[in-house]
């Protein structure tokens, strides 16, 4: 079948250079116009109900020798759109990809063809023809019917730049999806993930799946600080569950001797790379079964999960790689922290030899002052231990927790100092927490009654509260059970290899927008007024410095790209940054007391670049943000040093 394709310059409809909004706003008025036009003719697109579709892109072009000269019916939306007089090219894009239409005037008949010339990029059709090859060797759909099912009237990004900025991909993923087809294969990803290990947890262990209550008057099941609701109706607050956790152990109680669930899980805390307050966690419960139980479930949950998505155990995350093929090690917590530290406690008995030996080290003696020897050892765990780069990058389980940060788990026999507890890592990022279940309920009641002691002093505001029901459900009688707890956004990221959990879920939570598209700071928001009789300033330095030494620090401007909370840190930000060259610059700022993450992307600040690589927290930063520091009413004043957004990524500073 011939086509005109090389013979006429194509009149080519696509946005091919970054507009203004202005013209952006001209362009969707004139999609309006052209949709009023449709409707005056008697054509309007948004009656269409339905289209019989037959094939789809991909599966034309793997079957070629099978479908060539056959009758299709295909749909999807126009992504390029070449005129050449009387004929025309548009690429179409389904759910497997794009293909190739091939338009006649004299095919599908003068007025219709009229009208497709008004097209725009965007549009959704369905076109019913015959697959061919063109001359140039790209299969296609020779169109005998085109029909209009769907018009946009809002303009996609441009080919050549895309959709590149993070928050608008966020915001508006379906255009993200539309514009970014490894992001569409991501989430493909995803669900094929989801999928496996449910087959896994139902087909080789016997796991039933159960619904249990996302709005709870006790948040339980783990140590994290809830969302709070109110419940009209019955006049009763209420919060989102932080865990699953003791509902499902009420079902193995009832005799349910295996049951799992996977659902969204609410915690009201930080925002980073690694965590979303509202996030995906599997559980599951295994009667009669202990924590070596529920560790072959691990493995085989991620293991699997990895072969059905890339075909092989092995996965490469951001360059490192991890071989997940099962047995994974085992590491002891207190081993972990004698290797790092030094400290040996082993050989410490009392919480006061405890105390000094981490004051010792280095820690906060005033915070140290309050705890006992096993939560020591597992804030120097998590201090030391797990920002050590490589250090877990595993797979490996981490075993021997001590009780005090083990509310819900089974003592050791061997040491009643520990539990029967593990907490899986790869990555260095704790993706599982498993136990041994406690099941002894007086224990279990005097574990809640410290708890809830520490969360009424605020000692500690994430501690568990009191739950005399789950007690209740103990003394009712707990067979000896294996439990599991898996964070599944955790192991998609691993897997799809993607950098942020914002990356694998669909629509994560962002800061509104107000009416002119900027991020609402909140009705109440008002700009702080300042009494500068109240500001102190450190004196200024009478020493001169050199002048040629000063010069060469590199001040440049440097625009927001990607901000995040650094797990662990409570001082610490994040920022990835364009600086006007090619690679992206990654600076930890300790300014997280005085800025939230979202309200700085998209600023433009000031760096030095050319400052040495400084290890903070695991990571590397390169180079310094510029804040301006002063005492203000008898407490610290920061401002994070942000110029016009109209000045250059790059721009240097004389």
């Amino acid at each position: 079948m011939e086509s005109n394709e090389n013979r006429n310059m194509p009149e080519e409809q696509e946005v091919s250079v970054e507009q203004t909004e202005e013209q952006l706003s001209e362009q969707r008025q004139i999609r309006r116009e052209k949709l009023q036009a449709l409707r005056d003719a008697g054509r309007d697109p948004f009656v269409q109900e339905t289209w019989d579709v037959s094939a789809h892109s991909q599966d034309i072009k793997n079957n070629f020798d099978a479908m060539d000269g056959k009758d299709v019916s295909v749909a999807g939306r126009i992504m390029t759109k070449r005129i050449m007089g009387k004929a025309a090219f548009i690429d179409v894009q389904d759910k497997q990809g794009r293909i190739q239409a091939y338009v006649k005037r004299d095919d599908i008949g003068e007025e219709d063809y009229k009208w497709f010339k008004t097209y725009d990029i965007g549009d959704i059709v369905g076109i019913v023809g015959k697959v061919f090859k063109t001359q140039t060797g790209e299969i296609s759909v020779h169109a005998e019917k085109l029909v209009l099912l769907s018009k946009s009237i809002q303009v996609l990004p441009d080919k050549f730049k895309g959709l590149v900025d993070q928050d608008i991909r966020y915001r508006q993923r379906y255009v993200d999806l539309i514009m970014n087809p490894e992001v569409k294969e991501t989430f493909i990803k995803r669900a094929k993930i989801v999928k496996e290990i449910k087959r896994v947890l139902e087909e080789k262990y016997g796991f039933l799946e159960v619904d249990t209550p996302i709005l709870t008057t006790i948040a339980g099941g783990a140590n994290a600080r809830p969302f709070d609701t109110h419940h009209n109706t019955l006049d009763i607050d209420m919060k989102l569950r932080i865990s699953n956790e003791l509902f499902l152990k009420r079902l193995i109680v009832g005799g349910l001797d295996r049951v799992y669930e996977m659902g969204k899980m609410f915690r009201n805390e930080g925002m980073d790379r690694n965590h979303n307050p509202e996030f995906t966690s599997m559980e599951c419960y295994m009667a009669y079964g202990n924590m070596e139980s529920v560790m072959d479930v691990t493995e085989q949950v991620v293991y699997n999960a990895a072969m059905a998505v890339n075909g092989t155990p092995i996965i490469t995350y951001q360059g490192k790689s991890f071989d997940v093929t099962p047995p994974w090690k085992r590491l002891n917590m207190a081993d972990a922290v004698k290797e790092i530290t030094g400290v040996d406690f082993d050989k410490i008995e009392s919480d006061e030899d405890a105390r000094k030996a981490a004051i010792g080290y280095g820690m906060n003696p005033e915070e140290v002052s309050s705890w006992t020897r096993g939560k020591i050892i597992a804030e120097m765990f998590e201090e030391y231990c797990e920002d050590v780069p490589g250090y877990l990058d595993g797979p490996v389980f981490v075993v021997g927790h001590p009780v005090e940060i083990s509310p819900l788990a089974k003592r050791d026999p061997k040491d009643p100092r520990i539990t029967r507890r593990f907490e899986a890592y790869i990555n260095g990022w704790e993706v599982a927490n498993a136990f041994s279940e406690l099941n002894d309920p007086i224990d279990q009641y005097e574990r809640f009654v410290e708890q809830q002691r520490q969360l009424d002093t605020g000692v500690d505001d994430e501690a568990h509260p009191m739950d005399m029901d789950f007690v209740n459900a103990l003394e009712v009688g707990l067979p000896p059970t294996g439990g599991l707890g898996i964070g599944i956004d955790r192991v998609i990221m691993l897997i799809t290899d993607a950098p942020s959990i914002r990356d694998i879920i669909l629509f994560p939570t962002m800061k509104p927008l107000d009416e002119k598209g900027k991020k609402s700071e909140g009705a109440e928001a008002e700009k702080k007024v300042i009494d500068f009789s109240k500001v102190e300033i450190e004196p200024l330095f009478t020493d001169y410095v050199d002048f040629d030494t000063f010069s060469k620090s590199d001040f440049r401007a440097v625009k927001v790209l990607e901000c995040t909370e650094v797990p662990k840190s409570k001082k610490l930000l994040r920022f990835v940054l364009d600086d006007g060259t090619p690679e992206k610059r990654v600076i930890l700022s300790g300014i997280k007391e005085f800025y939230s993450p979202e309200e700085l992307v998209g600023k433009t600040c000031i760096a030095i670049v050319n400052l040495p690589p400084r290890e903070m927290m695991g990571e590397t930063s390169n180079g310094m943000l510029i804040s301006a520091v002063n005492d203000y009413d008898g407490g610290e004043m920061l401002n994070l040093l942000m110029v016009d957004d109209n000045i250059p990524a790059g721009a240097k500073l004389y």
